[in-house]
């Protein structure tokens, strides 16, 4: 029967959301055994394995994946049909899932979520905070912000949201024993420290206040995959950092931080939402991305 195969398929989702057996069956009020026998029954009209299960976690097989993406799209469809019937034509209903990095989304949804919740009441939002961005469909997620990349293939739809203008800084007590750089040339003489992702290193384009590209190879000490880490580091007096000036700017402002060769322009950088192709872009996406723009104009 299509109806008993479409509800074990949305178990299928909650147990793959959830991490685990037990948590996804609870979610439908299913005990671990139930929702088990859920996955087995799909597995056996499919014939093919789902998941692997190990005793630490369970892993989606390369068919499951497949079955994953579809699922998204029937409970879409179901909660899509269920806001027909709403009092508010077109509110958001069910979960929203989002992805951000961990500064900077903190400092930008932080006051969205507040407000989104706050008019929509019933609505349910999931944020991880990760640099990732191939595995936003796979792991369920309807909305990612990521910050200076593009769109990884035609399957997103990116939106650029705003620009970020970076700045050199570092902690005042780290030219304690030493002078502070008068050109972007001396920054080689100095302790610099990179963003970097998945083997990705961050490279330092900088413009003198003539115009003239400089490329600042430098003395780099220290590489992390978190901005928010590198401010932290900054902090620690640990060497001179790239970051973007909204995260930094309370540190400024509070003598924490100092700007490093302020007259030079350090580029900018795009913050961007991305989200996976569909013919309709359903409510809780189209809502929040309308709410954070309106956040951001503000800024």
């Amino acid at each position: 029967m299509i109806g008993s195969k479409v509800n074990d398929i949305l178990v299928f989702l909650s147990v793959v959301d959830a991490g685990s057996f037990v948590a996804g069956g609870k979610a439908f009020g299913l005990s671990r055994s139930t929702a088990g026998k859920a996955i087995a029954r799909l597995e056996d009209a499919y014939g093919a394995r789902l998941l692997n299960r190990t005793t630490r976690a369970l892993e989606l097989t390369d068919e499951g994946r497949g079955l994953y993406r579809q699922g998204l799209e029937i409970r879409a469809a179901i909660e899509a049909a269920d806001a027909t019937f709403n009092t508010e034509p077109g509110a958001p209903r069910g979960t929203l899932r989002i992805t951000a990095p961990d500064a900077v989304g903190r400092r930008l949804l932080l006051p969205v979520v507040k407000s989104y919740i706050h008019r929509w009441p019933d609505m349910r939002i999931e944020v991880g905070f990760s640099d990732r961005i191939d595995n936003l469909i796979d792991s369920g997620f309807d909305l990612a912000i990521r910050v200076g990349v593009s769109s990884p293939d035609s399957s997103f739809i990116s939106k650029t949201l705003m620009t970020l203008k970076p700045v050199l800084c570092a902690s005042p007590a780290y030219f304690n024993d030493r002078s502070r750089p008068g050109r972007a040339e001396q920054l080689d003489l100095y302790d610099l420290m990179q963003f970097t992702s998945r083997g990705d290193r961050q490279g330092w384009r900088i413009f003198e206040e003539d115009g003239t590209s400089v490329r600042v190879q430098g003395r780099v000490r220290l590489r992390m995959d978190s901005a928010e880490a590198l401010r932290e580091a900054a902090l620690a007096g640990l060497g001179i950092a790239l970051l973007p000036h909204l995260l930094v700017e309370e540190d400024l402002v509070a003598g924490r931080l100092e700007q490093v060769l302020p007259n030079l322009d350090c580029g900018s950088v795009p913050v961007i939402a991305l989200y996976p192709h569909k013919r309709l872009l359903e409510p809780r996406v189209r809502h929040f991305i309308d709410v954070l723009t309106a956040h951001i104009s503000q800024i």
